[in-house]
């Protein structure tokens, strides 16, 4: 039984070929590798990335060493320094250290095995403390799509097969269960009892009492996250036709004739997909307002925004940050 749930999550999944999985030694990339490897005899490989934040990171390591060669399976590690910069949550830098490293091994083993596929076992579970995350902290709807399932970026595809299932069929306890039955081990991670850090306390407060008032609220989440990312795909798309409008650095007048709305979508775009720089709220909203009063020569525009300043040049705005000029 057990070994019938943790392949049927699979048995519609068609991955392009070979793939690596993002192998932590945590219970559920380990269903996951072992599903994969299954089902996928001879193109799998495992990618581990020890981020060297805490002691037992050395004895994730060697698990996950163990459990390949015990599987056969080959495995890669790369080590990063995934120290927190100031202002940013120690989770996002560990994520994205995680993420650039990952690629970063499918192009070093190219040649060995040419990985098309990168794959994360995020599941529905993660999904809901995403969400429920985003919205603790007033997201807009692209927060609210929390974690995409699929998505292509330098040649790779990514992909996350456990992230439509959820609840009693791939949630976090019975992925354990399973694995138990399977006499397969795995490794916890301490730092998932600290409560201190605000997605664990959703796991441990939240989730529960949300599950026990809507036992399908995973679900549902799920669904109603999809749908935000359907909403915000079509804000993106019209943010790139403004932004075809508006060029880079952004002309102020042709922002202006934007209505509020289109304008903070095209600002926001522009600042994510050109300087990765993401405003809050506040700092969006101040500079829509400063950019509809910009009615002469001699007004100038000067608003920290991200990790830099907005600035006024002549008939365009532009962000920049002084630590990194020359």
């Amino acid at each position: 039984m057990a070994e019938a749930r943790i392949l049927s999550v699979l048995k519609d999944w068609q991955p392009a070929l070979p793939l690596a999985v993002a192998y932590s030694g945590g219970a559920d990339s380990t269903a996951l590798l072992w599903a994969c490897a299954q089902r996928f005899p001879g193109q799998v490989v495992a990618f581990h990335i020890n981020h060297g934040l805490q002691a037992a990171a050395t004895d994730f390591e060697a698990h996950c060493q163990q459990q390949c060669a015990a599987w056969g399976i080959p495995l890669h590690i790369a080590k990063v320094a995934a120290h927190h910069a100031p202002g940013q949550s120690p989770e996002d830098a560990a994520r994205i250290a995680r993420y650039k490293a990952l690629e970063q091994l499918a192009q070093a083993t190219i040649a060995q095995y040419a990985i098309k596929t990168i794959v994360l076992a995020q599941h529905a579970d993660d999904q809901v403390e995403t969400v429920v995350l985003a919205l603790s902290r007033g997201a807009g709807v692209a927060g609210l799509a929390g974690m995409r399932p699929a998505w292509e970026r330098n040649g790779l595809r990514w992909e996350r097969p456990y992230l439509a299932t959820g609840g009693a069929q791939m949630g976090a306890t019975q992925i354990r269960a399973d694995l138990r039955a399977l006499g397969i081990a795995w490794v916890e991670d301490p730092t998932n009892a600290d409560q201190d850090l605000t997605r664990n306390r959703i796991r441990a407060q939240v989730s529960p009492a949300l599950a026990q008032a809507f036992p399908q609220f995973a679900s549902t989440l799920a669904r109603s996250a999809a749908n935000a990312a359907l909403a915000a795909e079509l804000l993106d798309e019209l943010a790139h036709m403004d932004f075809q409008a508006t060029g880079s650095p952004p002309a102020i007048k042709v922002l202006q004739a934007l209505s509020v709305a289109r304008m903070g979508n095209v600002l926001r775009y522009w600042l994510r997909t050109v300087y990765g720089q993401t405003p809050t709220a506040a700092q969006l909203a101040q500079l829509v307002q400063q950019l509809q009063h910009c009615t002469t020569r001699g007004h100038q525009i000067h608003l920290k925004v991200g990790r830099g300043t907005v600035e006024r040049r002549g008939g365009v705005i532009d962000w920049y940050n002084p630590s990194v000029l020359v």
